[in-house]
Formats: structure tokens, sequence, C-alpha cells
């Protein structure tokens, strides 16, 4: 679950599109267009999880909530999503390289078992810090996982792998891998009733950026904002410098942990984004414990995140933002 959306209790003020940076004003570069065809790319390999309420959340949180459950994705997150769409688009050439792409978990877990499918063969290059369980996935799949000391060595070593030969499959810096991931936000603006706010977790910036630029061509009344953790700020180290610059990685959340964005996720979130919120740690590991019962969903940190940004949320409808 990386998708919270926040519907304001009545005489808590509203969000229109008065509220939300203004869509021609932005140089969007995935467009409808981009998210529909990835979709039509995608569907068969991918799965359309649920968007529901969340009576339990709902509660917690003092406002009407729902939720689009990424965890019920194929391979566990919406990741998949831009590693089918990316696989997909690759021509023959391409695939018989071999792929390979830098994960915290979910991408390389996407990348494997995607590729195991579609008869590709893929490198997955992660730190020494990622879950024990997604090493196992990646490699069970077929992968050959490689292990660097760090995030900033797991991208270095990405990169001289892809100058041997491989075909890169980067899991935040690629448009085709963004509109894969739009496809969340493609299904929510769908499925989803009246929407106010919504919130999304930040590691490279490939969810928010896809999302973001879904709901601004279907939604351009919602807010979107970012949530990142303590320790792996680089959208927010990026806004406050005025481009992508690198950063360092101290949080727990080693799936939210990029070394930096994007210029691609920068212009995105920098043009359609509210704001990213930051939380420590702490507050997304008791973002998951509420999640587990609350919603009664047991989700990774990266998600349990979302909690806490969205009490802040919620806590500046309060006052009339």
């Amino acid at each position: 679950m990386n998708d919270l959306d926040l519907r304001r209790p009545a005489g808590q003020g509203g969000c229109g599109a008065d509220h939300a940076p203004a869509p021609e004003r932005v140089a969007v570069v995935i467009g409808i267009a981009d998210i529909e065809t990835a979709a039509e790319r995608i569907a068969g390999h991918v799965v359309r999880t649920p968007t529901v309420p969340s009576p339990g959340l709902s509660e917690l949180l003092g406002a009407p909530v729902t939720t689009k459950l990424e965890l019920l994705q194929r391979t566990g997150s919406f990741k998949v999503r831009g590693a089918a769409a990316k696989l997909l688009s690759l021509t023959e050439a391409e695939r018989a390289a071999g792929v390979v792409a830098v994960s915290g978990g979910n991408h390389g877990i996407a990348l494997a078992v995607m590729a195991a499918a579609l008869d590709v063969k893929a490198t997955v290059v992660m730190p020494r810090s990622a879950p024990v369980r997604a090493v196992e996935i990646a490699e069970s799949a077929g992968a050959s996982v490689r292990l660097t000391d760090g995030m900033d060595g797991a991208f270095a070593l990405m990169t001289r792998l892809q100058q041997e030969g491989l075909t890169l499959v980067h899991p935040f810096d690629d448009p085709v891998v963004i509109a894969g991931q739009a496809t969340v936000g493609l299904e929510f603006a769908a499925d989803a009733g009246d929407l106010t706010d919504v919130v999304v977790s930040i590691g490279g910036g490939g969810l928010i950026a896809g999302v973001a630029a879904a709901l601004r061509a279907l939604r351009p009344g919602v807010r979107i904002w970012g949530v990142e953790t303590e320790g792996a700020q680089a959208m927010s180290e990026a806004l406050a410098a005025g481009g992508p610059v690198p950063v360092e990685l101290t949080s727990i959340v080693s799936t939210l942990s990029a070394p930096a964005v994007s210029p691609l996720t920068y212009a995105h979130v920098s043009g359609l984004v509210t704001e990213v919120l930051v939380v420590p740690d702490r507050e997304a590991v008791r973002g998951s414990l509420d999640l587990a019962d609350h919603a009664k969903v047991w989700a990774e940190p990266a998600a349990g995140c979302l909690l806490p940004a969205a009490r802040r949320v919620l806590g500046r409808a309060g006052e009339g933002a």
C-alpha cells in the first residue's frame, strides 16, 4: 500500500484547483497518453489491485480514508508495473544482452520475476542492508544478485555493468518505468470516489512522479503530498537545492533510500506535487504497526510512513490549509 487518500470531513476546507499547482505551467514529461499506453502494455502481466475505503484508518485519523492496496500486487509492490512496462518495451537485442537493475528490495524482486516470465537474463544489484527475503526471492526467480556495502556502491556497480553491455532497467530514472508506475494513479483515479489529498511515499521518486502525472491529468483539483523518512531525503534535498543532489543515507527504510533523485522525477515532483513531508524512522515503523492494527494489512515502513504524514496533512486542513 503506497497511496493513501484523505477526504476531509465537511467544514474543514476543500482542495479545489486553486490549491493545486497549475498544470498548464508545468512541462510534464509523462503524459496521460504515455500512461494509457503503459496500462495496455502491462495488462495481463500485473494485477489491478483493489481501491477500497478503510473504516479502521478512517476512525484512526478522523477523516474518510481510501487505500490503494499495491501490497496485493504481483511480487507485493507497485514496482512490477514499471519493470513489466520496461521489459516489454525492449528490442530483441536489448533482451538478449540481459538486464541489470539496482534495488533496495522491491524493484529487484519485480525485475527478477518479470524477467524470468519473459525469458530474459537479469542481474540485480542490492546493498547488504536490503531485506534478506528480497535477496532470496530475486535469486529463486533466477536472477544473479550482486551485493554491495551500501546503496551508493550499488548504483556505481549498476552503472559499470550497464557499460559492460547489460540493458539498464533503472528503478526511477526512465520515462517508460515511470509510465508503468503511473498506472497506479490511473486506476486510483478511476476507482476512488471524491478525493482531496493523496499521500505517496518517495524513494527515487518514480511512483510519485507517475501518480502525480496521472492525477494532474484526471483529478486536477487533488493535492498530492510526498513522504520521505529522515536519512532518505533525496527529494527534499533536491527541492531545497533546485535540482538533484547526492544525499547521505542513514534511514533504516532501505526501500526508500535512493542516493539521489533523477532530473526526471525531480521535474515531476517540483511541478506537480504540493509538498514533500519528512518523518522519522520511528514514526514510519509505528505507522506499519498501525496499519496492521487498524487496517488489518501488514506493510513495510515505506508505506507506514504515510500515516504520520497523513496526520500532518489533516492538521493543516484543520488550520484552513
